[in-house]
């Protein structure tokens, strides 16, 4: 039998509340193009599953992949680093 890897986590800023125990997650990370050899900045948003509601617009959490919840919902709230002023 294989073993299963960890789940991937990520770290990002909440962007928006959707709805009751949903969070739009904006992930943004800086990669270098394979061609002009410059860095990028891109920015990824995920639909995340936030079962406390204990997450505002602009706190900072880290999510964690998870099995689906619903069509768009593939991760879940693990931590809420810092709270948004």
């Amino acid at each position: 039998m294989k073993k299963r890897g960890l789940p991937k986590e990520k770290q990002g800023v909440v962007s928006k509340r959707s709805g009751d125990k949903s969070v739009m997650v904006t992930v943004s990370q800086s990669l270098r193009h394979p061609t002009y050899k410059k860095f990028v900045s891109k920015s990824f948003k995920f639909l995340v599953h936030d079962e406390k509601n204990e997450c505002g617009v602009g706190d900072t959490v880290v999510i964690r992949e998870s099995n689906p919840i619903s069509a768009r919902k593939r991760w879940k709230v693990s931590k809420v680093v810092a709270k948004a002023e």
